[in-house]
C-alpha cells in the first residue's frame, strides 16, 4: 500500500465510488460478498487499491495545506516544481493560535517582535503526492490557502 486505508467512515461516505470500482473490475455485489466471506485477504486488497487510487485523486489536486498548533503556523503552497512554506511561531506566554482568542491576538500583533515569521522553499523528492500526504499525516488539512496568499502577499520574498 502506498498511502494508508481510508477509515471506516471515509470509505461509508464514498460507497458509491467503491460500488463504481468493483464494477470497473466486473465485480458483482454477489461476488463481493463471496470474496468477502471465502477470500477476507483479497476483499482487503480491494480495499487497500481503492484507498490508494483515491488519495492519489486528491492528493493531485491539493494545492494548499496548513498545520497550527498552539504556538506555531505552517502554511504550505504545493506548487508543481515545489512546496513553499510559511512558517509563524508566536512567543507570547499565553497565546493559543487555535482559539478564537488568540488567532485574534495573533491578527493584531503579527508584526511585532513576539511573532518570528520565516519563508522557506523545498523541491519534492521523486514522489510530490507522496510529500504531500506525509504532511497531512503529520497533522496538515487541506485549504483554500487564504491564510498563505495573505501572508505570501505582505511579506518579502
Amino acid at each position: 500500500m502506498k498511502y494508508r486505508r481510508l477509515t471506516k467512515e471515509q470509505l461509508e461516505e464514498m460507497h458509491q465510488e467503491f460500488i463504481n470500482f468493483l464494477a470497473a473490475q466486473t465485480i458483482t455485489v454477489d461476488e463481493w460478498n463471496d470474496i468477502k466471506k471465502n477470500k477476507p485477504q483479497v476483499a482487503e486488497d480491494e480495499i487497500d487499491v481503492f484507498s490508494d487510487l483515491v488519495w492519489e485523486g486528491v492528493l493531485s489536486k491539493v494545492t494548499y495545506l496548513e498545520n497550527i498548533s498552539a504556538t506555531e503556523m505552517h502554511l504550505f503552497h504545493l506548487g508543481e516544481k515545489e512546496m513553499r512554506l510559511i512558517a509563524v511561531r508566536v512567543h507570547q506566554p499565553g497565546v493559543n493560535l487555535t482559539t478564537k482568542e488568540g488567532f485574534a491576538w495573533f491578527k493584531n500583533n503579527f508584526l511585532t517582535d513576539a511573532v518570528e515569521m520565516m519563508v522557506a522553499a523545498k523541491a519534492y523528492t521523486e514522489d510530490r503526492n507522496k510529500d504531500k500526504f506525509e504532511l497531512i499525516e503529520k497533522g496538515a488539512v487541506i485549504t483554500k490557502g487564504e491564510l498563505f496568499t495573505y501572508f505570501d502577499e505582505i511579506l518579502p520574498n
